[in-house]
This record gives structure tokens, C-alpha cells and sequence, in this order.
């Protein structure tokens, strides 16, 4: 019973941090790429568009779906702590607070990871718009 415990934090925590490095690291990556980007280079608006909502997506998917994954560790995690109380018959105060207590922490872990990335990922948008109307001012 410890080790699915274990798998849970870890796995849904591991996973939640596996997802926010990614969003992050692409938020990063597009960042550097609108510094750099000369939007006279651009013939067509459509693919200049197409350039800057590369990996746009994948963060709005990470910001969208953390906030489920830290949930789903909430769920299993109160599982697991009636389960336990259920095997053992330990009706302790301490038990069940040290179980709920695991499970909150994956809630707060999707929403630390949520949160950012909706963030980013609106910073991000915001200077898309930005350069695409940098784009038709030059283009008439």
C-alpha cells in the first residue's frame, strides 16, 4: 500500500513538474524568437502567424489539464487514505490528516502549475498580436 502511495505522489508531482519545465521552456523559446523576428521578412500574414503559435497550443494544453492532473492525485489520494483506514480499522486522527494532507498537495501542485502557464501563455498571445499588427501596419 506505501508503494502505490509513493507512486502516486511522485508520479502526479513528477508529472506535474514534467509539464511545467516543458510549457516553460517553450514560453522561453518563443520569448527569444519574437525578439529576434523581423516581421517585413514576411510575405504572407498567414504564415508569419503560423511561425509565432508554434508550441502556443502545448502551453494552453498544460495550463488547461494541470489543474485535472493535480486533482486526479487528489482523488487517488483520498482513496488510498480510506482504503487504508479501511484495511486497518486506525480511525487516528493523524492518519487521516497525514493522508488528506497528501492529497491537497497535488490540488495546489496543478494549480502552481496552472497558473503560470495561463499566464504565459497570455503574454505570449498578447505579443503575437503585437507583431501581427506590426505585420498590417508595414503591409497596408
Amino acid at each position: 500500500m506505501s508503494h502505490l502511495k509513493e507512486w502516486v505522489e511522485y508520479g502526479v508531482l513528477g508529472l506535474l513538474l514534467a509539464l511545467s519545465v516543458w510549457a516553460v521552456a517553450i514560453a522561453v523559446a518563443r520569448f527569444y524568437h519574437y525578439r529576434r523576428i523581423d516581421v517585413a521578412a514576411w510575405g504572407k500574414r498567414v504564415e508569419l502567424e503560423a511561425d509565432l503559435t508554434v508550441g502556443l497550443t502545448t502551453i494552453a494544453t498544460v495550463a488547461a489539464n494541470a489543474p485535472y492532473v493535480g486533482l486526479l492525485g487528489t482523488v487517488l489520494g483520498i482513496m488510498l487514505t480510506f482504503q487504508t483506514l479501511g484495511l486497518t480499522g486506525d480511525i487516528d486522527v493523524k492518519t487521516i490528516m497525514t493522508g488528506l494532507a497528501l492529497a491537497l498537495k497535488a490540488t495546489a501542485a496543478g494549480l502552481l502549475v496552472a497558473i503560470p502557464c495561463v499566464a504565459l501563455n497570455n503574454a505570449l498571445r498578447r505579443r503575437v498580436k503585437l507583431l501581427l499588427a506590426r505585420w498590417d501596419a508595414q503591409h497596408g
